[in-house]
């Protein structure tokens, strides 16, 4: 049976209606305590969970509604307050928490919010895990519960030792080095320069006041433009872009140029394989990503020996891989970016620091670094639809989606599925030009709003 609250990442919705109204936040709140007492327990440790939020206006109220549910099933909860989605997750393993708790929507609007949940691993729950979950706040809905409220008040301290850690994960500084940080309006707007200026760099903040409703809002790492002119306007060595929880990292070169996930990964793999440190449990240097990843990422790693292994969309699933695979790095075109060595999540900051130290190592701009890349045209297409069905079951869709693939041939390529989080299908093409992508992408996507709109 599949998940009805649990997405691809988390619980996710508008706030205050469900999933994440009251009574289903409080619910869910006591499934985690339940869940919190029984790990404790078997460790033999104290039943107490971590809580962190980014800066929507809904966080505290979500986050004193999960507290008072964690407390009403007999477990505690300390409150980070204002951090990011790896921060909960590094604190959560590191620290004696049995969960983690991150109240986030990522990079949604701020009217939408989520609930991401973490073991004492760091790592997010498996889909079993949440499907267990599941069951048990289904199970206290039906009895009825009320919901209430749990006054919360943060822990400076755990701030303090994320910071902390991401400072100790650099080698060198960053000294003249100028730097343009947006940061979303988001989880990392107080983080984000103080962590820069820590490593010695100049920082230019920009979308770095949070007002409860602007998180997201024509800034971030889905909206870079504003970054790109700023760099260019203030003559900056790079910038860097978060979203709204952190978790994710764009950033700009000192042309303007856009560097995404993948890039970064490219990046990164060169500098692994150098160091004789990608090959995973099979014995060949390889990355992970997700079938978004473009196909100039393949080709240029294919290029200097790696082989890219790809996974569903999500960062969870690209962590399960590297992990399955013993592999260092991997991540999404989107700026989900995670190195197993210092995290087990996505980091914004993180991926900024890596990126930015191999900058330094080699004397390389961004630019330089990423020269051998084509970025092969893409386009996303998103399809509403009212009644979701297999696309397996839609002949017209195939029809279609095989004759684009047969135009197509090597030179592209085509990918359609539905949104995790939303009512949408996602078609996604690749080409050797954005005449054909255009061309094709319509054509399913038409296919698409016939058989479901």
């Amino acid at each position: 049976m599949a998940r009805q609250l649990f997405g691809t990442d988390g619980i996710r919705g508008v706030a205050g209606q469900a999933p994440l109204d009251p009574k289903t936040v409080f619910a869910f709140g006591m499934a985690l305590g339940d869940w919190a007492v029984e790990v404790a327990r078997s460790r033999n440790t104290a039943a107490v969970a971590a809580i962190g939020m980014d800066t929507r206006e809904s966080g505290p109220w979500l986050a004193e509604t999960v507290a008072a549910g964690i407390a009403r099933r007999g477990a505690a909860t300390r409150f980070a307050g204002l951090t990011t989605t790896p921060g909960v997750a590094y604190l959560t393993r590191t620290e004696d928490f049995v969960a983690g708790v991150m109240i986030s929507a990522s990079h949604n609007p701020y009217h939408d919010n989520g609930l991401k949940v973490f073991d004492h691993s760091g790592f997010k729950l498996p889909d079993a895990q949440e499907h267990a979950l599941e069951d048990v706040i289904f199970r206290y809905l039906e009895s009825g519960v009320e919901p209430s409220r749990q006054a919360l008040a943060p822990d400076e301290r755990l701030d303090r030792r994320y910071l902390d850690y991401l400072v100790s994960t650099f080698h060198g500084d960053l000294k003249g080095l100028r730097i343009v940080l947006d940061c979303a309006n988001g989880a990392a707007s107080h983080l984000g320069p103080e962590l820069f200026r820590r490593l010695g760099a100049a920082v230019i903040p920009i979308a770095c006041q949070p007002d409860g409703r602007n998180i997201n809002l024509n800034c971030g790492a889905l909206h870079t433009d504003n970054l790109s002119r700023a760099v260019l306007e203030h003559k900056a060595d790079c910038g860097a872009a978060f979203d709204g929880d952190a978790d994710r990292c764009m950033m700009i070169s000192a042309s303007g140029k856009l560097i995404d996930g993948d890039h970064v990964l490219l990046i990164m793999a060169k500098r692994l394989l150098e160091a004789q440190r990608l090959n995973g449990a099979k014995d060949a240097p390889a990355v992970v990503a997700t079938v978004m990843s473009n196909l100039g990422l393949e080709k240029a790693l294919r290029g200097i020996g790696v082989n890219l292994e790809r996974t569903q969309v999500g960062d969870k699933y690209v962590l399960e891989k590297m992990v399955d695979a013993g592999l260092p790095v991997g991540g999404e075109q989107s700026g989900h970016v995670i190195f197993r060595e210092f995290a087990t999540t996505g980091d914004g900051l993180l991926t900024a620091i890596r990126v930015l130290e191999e900058v330094r190592r080699t004397g390389r701009s961004l630019d330089d670094l990423t020269k051998e890349f084509f970025v092969y045209p893409q386009k996303l297409v998103n399809v509403k639809f009212k009644v979701k069905k297999p696309l397996e079951s839609l002949p017209g869709v195939q029809a279609e989606i095989a004759a684009v693939r047969s135009e197509l041939g090597d030179v592209g390529r085509v990918l359609v599925r539905f949104s995790g989080t939303e009512p949408l299908a996602r078609v996604m093409v690749e080409g050797p030009d954005m005449q054909t992508v255009d061309s094709c992408s319509s054509r399913i996507a038409s296919a698409i709003a016939a058989e479901l709109g």
